[in-house]
């Protein structure tokens, strides 16, 4: 849980606790080895007509790139897993995330493209940072959910006709991969804009 400013001590208040900062980084990880494993195993059978340069793979051939992304996918799960049930848990879910309106991400988005969006308390989520992390996390569930059928097409038999059959599986999979690429690069963008949210992220403060 966050843990704010004692009146009486100079010792600043904690943004991320430590095990946020643990899935953090260690789902940065894990995202970066399946994006390029993924992508080899793209190229295999693309849906599209285009291919990702070899050079920005991993796994070097279809057998390795599937060990390399199986492997991440695991500690991808697991470690979303455990995320969600420590914000749950700790209470930060309701208290990061919640209340959402349509009302008040139109306003910080107008705010954002003023540049009046404020950025001082990083403690605190605007509508708009709401709305992306939790679509984010959907997002991670999706993926999740549509790389079983991928994996598993016949244990999984329910899932694969709740997502539309195997081949709808495998273009959910395409774009909420594509999805999270594009949260990846907005993030990246904002922390570039905001780097004292970086150092929060390493030491927590």
């Amino acid at each position: 849980m966050d843990i704010h400013l004692d009146k009486n001590t100079a010792c600043p208040a904690v943004i991320h606790p430590r095990w946020l900062r643990a899935c953090h980084w260690i789902n940065a990880a894990a995202i970066v080895l399946m994006t390029l494993s993924g992508w080899r195993i793209y190229n295999a059978s693309p849906l599209f007509d285009f291919y990702f340069p070899s050079e920005v793979t991993l796994g070097g051939w279809l057998g390795g790139a599937l060990q390399w992304h199986f492997a991440a996918m695991w500690i991808f799960a697991a470690n979303g897993v455990f995320y969600l049930t420590m914000n749950i848990v700790t209470g930060r879910f309701a208290k990061k995330f919640l209340p959402l309106t349509l009302r008040g991400i139109q306003q910080d988005a107008i705010n954002a493209l003023k540049g009046k969006l404020a950025h001082a308390d990083l403690r605190h989520y605007n509508n708009v940072q709401r709305a992306a992390y939790l679509f984010v996390m959907v997002d991670c569930l999706l993926l999740v959910l549509s790389g079983l059928v991928l994996w598993k097409s016949v244990q999984f038999g329910l899932l694969r006709e709740l997502l539309g059959g195997y081949e709808a599986a495998r273009f959910i999979h395409f774009y909420a991969m594509t999805a999270l690429m594009g949260f990846v690069v907005v993030h990246l963008v904002m922390v570039a804009l905001v780097p004292k949210t970086f150092i929060a992220m390493l030491r927590g403060r």
